[in-house]
């Protein structure tokens, strides 16, 4: 059911932003005295989860910062009063470190030379790390000539990806909870491992919110929050049972010139 709401939301969001999109293009100036340029770099702060924490994870022992960073440029282009289109150009990593305790959690993991799939209960370790080329397209609003708010979806394309980590102080029921009991323990040599890299999305669709302050004459603060709609992995990936979704905050400067 979920799933379906969630499907239902991104057709939704997508017709919109298309008759925002057409609206706005239909109407915008083409002189380029208008346009606006800025470039901006920020950091950002965020995990990968599923929405609502699943019954087979019992906890989340830990989270690292990790360094996330964007670059890029946009332009922005006025319409009508205080409405205008902004899009551009944005280089970005997602990435996150976690630990968490599992019971009966779905997982295949390499042991020695061995692949075993069943359901693991014990410690994973899980390190993500995405880096991307991302093409936002909002509507923006402006408050007054230094306080614009954003909003929209964006589409990323991965240039590299990592979802990888260990399992380890636990056991995994070998196909299904009455599988043969393999014990995974807790040094080098006695854990297990996985790396799901290949699995994950080469595409990203999302959608973000955010605004920007211009408190000294060409320089500016932003702040932006980046929810993915898709999830990371590929539909037919059925190992991870969950939908991971990839949800960032980024605070950042900007110059416009």
């Amino acid at each position: 059911m979920r799933r379906n709401n969630m499907g239902n939301t991104k057709k939704l969001i997508i017709s919109t932003t298309l008759i925002i999109f057409t609206t706005i293009c239909a109407n915008a100036s083409t002189a380029t005295d208008d346009l606006h340029f800025k470039v901006r770099g920020g950091y950002s702060i965020g995990g990968t989860a599923p929405l609502g924490m699943p019954a087979t994870i019992r906890s989340l022992d830990s989270y690292s910062l990790t360094p996330s960073f964007m670059a890029g440029f946009d332009i922005s282009i006025p319409v009508k009063k205080q409405w205008g289109l902004t899009t551009g150009l944005h280089i970005e990593n997602k990435s996150m470190k976690a630990k968490v305790t599992t019971k009966g959690y779905r997982m295949e993991l390499k042991k020695g030379t061995s692949q075993i799939e069943g359901l693991f209960t014990g410690h994973v370790k899980q390190d993500v790390t995405e880096w991307m080329l991302s093409l936002p397209v909002q509507v923006s609003y402006c408050i007054s000539n230094k306080v614009v708010l954003r909003g929209g979806p964006y589409l990323s394309l991965l240039l590299s990806k990592d979802f990888s980590g260990i399992a380890s102080d636990g056991y995994i029921r070998q196909g299904d909870p009455t599988g043969p009991k393999i014990e995974i323990g807790s040094k080098e040599g006695e854990w297990a491992t996985y790396d799901f890299s290949e699995d994950m999305r080469p595409l990203q669709f999302g959608i973000g919110i955010g605004g920007d302050w211009l408190f000294c004459r060409n320089v500016g603060l932003s702040i932006d929050l980046n929810w993915g709609l898709t999830g990371i992995f590929k539909s037919d990936f059925k190992t991870v049972e969950q939908t991971l979704y990839p949800i960032y905050g980024t605070i950042g400067v900007f110059y416009q010139f």
